[in-house]
């Protein structure tokens, strides 16, 4: 059996002390395939961020274990995981973490530079094009709008095509047709390149693009819907976007 690309086993995330302590995650399990497509869905506060930041390395949890790559990140040190993080896993934060003194294209190629990669320079230009920067590569962030600079953010995470993308929010900042295409570079991120996405999500005609939903309710998985529609999806919610 191959192993999935991302595996959540019994993960336990918890925040603050005594009377203030939350559980952002409770005995959370969940595989995800690779070549997948994945939306996280649920109200605020349900763990979507807190589950997408302890599949990714970005933070650890309390108890389980979380295995990207076939690896454990949880019991992987600090060093050894910067390297995976680097190597074979892509982040689109809802903060863009762009660097404010280099331009667009800089700040897409950075991340190929510090691992001592030539990026394709052809690649990069498509890339800014499809996010609707073919305009703007020369531009720093701070004469980027709050959209711009998060398109520099997809186009900097899709660039060495890692082996899995962490997207949160990807869409939550953009207008509807640079929506639309950044989900199709999503899409084709995992049909033509064998990429496994998980992406959390507010929006149903986003999800729609997945191909299943896990949804969250205060920490825990109450659902996994394999290829619903949006209108499926809005239903699940309870009419909440």
């Amino acid at each position: 059996m191959i192993d999935p690309a991302v595996l959540l086993d019994g993960v336990t995330r918890t925040y603050g002390d005594g009377d203030a302590k939350v559980a952002a995650l409770h005995q959370v399990s969940a595989a995800f395939p690779m070549g997948s497509f994945t939306a996280v869905m649920g109200p605020s506060g349900s763990g979507k961020s807190t589950l997408l930041q302890c599949a990714s390395g970005l933070d650890r949890p309390q108890s389980g274990a979380v295995r990207v790559a076939g690896q454990d990140i949880t019991r992987l040190p600090e060093k050894d995981l910067a390297v995976l993080r680097r190597d074979r896993i892509g982040v689109i934060f809802q903060t863009f973490n762009l660097v404010p003194s280099l331009t667009a294209w800089q700040n897409v190629v950075l991340p190929s530079r510090l691992a001592r990669r030539r990026p394709d320079p052809a690649r990069v230009r498509e890339l800014l094009r499809r996010v609707g920067l073919g305009d703007r590569e020369g531009h720093r962030p701070a004469q980027l709008s709050g959209g711009q600079q998060q398109r520099v953010a997809i186009a900097r995470a899709l660039l060495s095509r890692p082996e899995v993308l962490f997207a949160d929010e990807p869409t939550g900042a953009l207008d509807r047709a640079t929506g639309h295409e950044v989900l199709e570079l999503l899409r084709e991120a995992v049909d033509e390149f064998g990429q496994t996405v998980v992406m959390v999500t507010h929006d149903p005609e986003a999800a729609a693009r997945a191909d299943a939903v896990l949804f969250l309710t205060d920490g825990r998985i109450v659902d996994l819907v394999q290829r619903p529609s949006a209108e499926q999806i809005g239903l699940r919610l309870g009419g909440r976007a």
